[in-house]
């Protein structure tokens, strides 16, 4: 590593810590005010990132205007500010606050789902704070297990790790080459397994129609599923004043004793459906500046 990659990899590091010790001691309006801030200007000089959002909400609303496109962007590079800001807040907030400001229709199919023993699998996308809701996940069922990538440089990783595992979360890096053992033994001890399952990390998705055009999702939550019997619950999220809301989707259950590849193909087609259905209903809060459509 050269002397000017080490330096930046340092910065990034010491900007993210201070980030995550100071940010969390502002006055929230203050916090919040600064972070919309930073989403208008990130907006106005149209970057890599925001231009990609913008196709990417194209793709999801393909009826709106210019005008109308351009203020989707706006509202969704400030929603993705949110989250930043949130993320940055939330391992101060107490659980009586995580509680109230996390609300989950349907979530007695995860409460049965976890009561029958044989684990779950959640699947949210990444829409509004969806940190938020593992935490709540936590609280709610003693923990759960989850994926994170591994992000350069390797101590930024560490800062994420840290981060998430005092919200109650096991994090397992992606790309450990016992990642699916591990997941299975989480879920066949019956504790809870998270996945976010609308971009495919991995580079070993499988190809489906999502939101209108051929993209690749994980095949991770079918592929354990079908080796462990644990439903695969897709999860809606969206932002409603201060507080996120979402949705539990109806389970996907494959049938292990059919063709296994074919079985993963439809349960991930149908984990699409869902999926993209709640993006559509809030587009504002979905949260991908990176390709999803190639």
């Amino acid at each position: 590593m050269s002397t000017a990659q080490h330096l930046r990899d340092r910065a990034t590091e010491e900007a993210f810590r201070a980030a995550w010790f100071g940010i969390r001691h502002l006055p929230e309006p203050a916090a919040r005010s600064a972070f919309m801030a930073i989403a208008d200007r990130s907006t106005r000089r149209n970057g890599r990132g925001v231009q990609q959002l913008r196709s990417n909400l194209a793709q999801v609303r393909p009826d709106l205007t210019p005008a109308q496109l351009d203020s989707l962007v706006r509202s969704g590079m400030r929603s993705y500010l949110r989250y930043w800001m949130e993320a940055f807040r939330l391992p101060s907030w107490s659980v009586e606050r995580v509680r109230r400001d996390f609300i989950l229709d349907n979530a007695d199919l995860l409460d049965a789902a976890m009561a029958a023993g044989r684990g779950v699998i959640m699947v949210p996308g990444h829409l509004a704070n969806w940190d938020l809701g593992g935490a709540w996940a936590a609280d709610r069922y003693g923990g759960f297990t989850t994926v994170a990538e591994r992000l350069k440089p390797e101590g930024l990783f560490r800062q994420f790790l840290a981060y998430r595992e005092t919200l109650g979360m096991e994090v397992l890096p992606l790309g450990d080459p016992d990642l699916v053992r591990t997941l299975a033994r989480r879920l066949k001890s019956g504790r809870m397994v998270a996945l976010l399952g609308d971009r495919d990390l991995g580079g070993n998705g499988v190809t489906v129609d999502f939101l209108g055009a051929p993209a690749r999702l994980p095949a991770g939550p079918a592929l354990l599923s079908l080796m462990t019997g644990a439903p695969v619950l897709p999860i809606g999220l969206w932002y409603d004043g201060d507080r996120t809301l979402g949705h539990v989707h109806d389970p996907i259950v494959g049938e292990p004793d059919t063709d296994r590849q074919a079985q993963i193909q439809v349960m991930t087609q149908a984990l699409a459906d869902h999926l993209g259905a709640a993006i559509r209903r809030h587009p504002q809060d979905w949260h991908v500046l990176q390709r999803v459509w190639r």
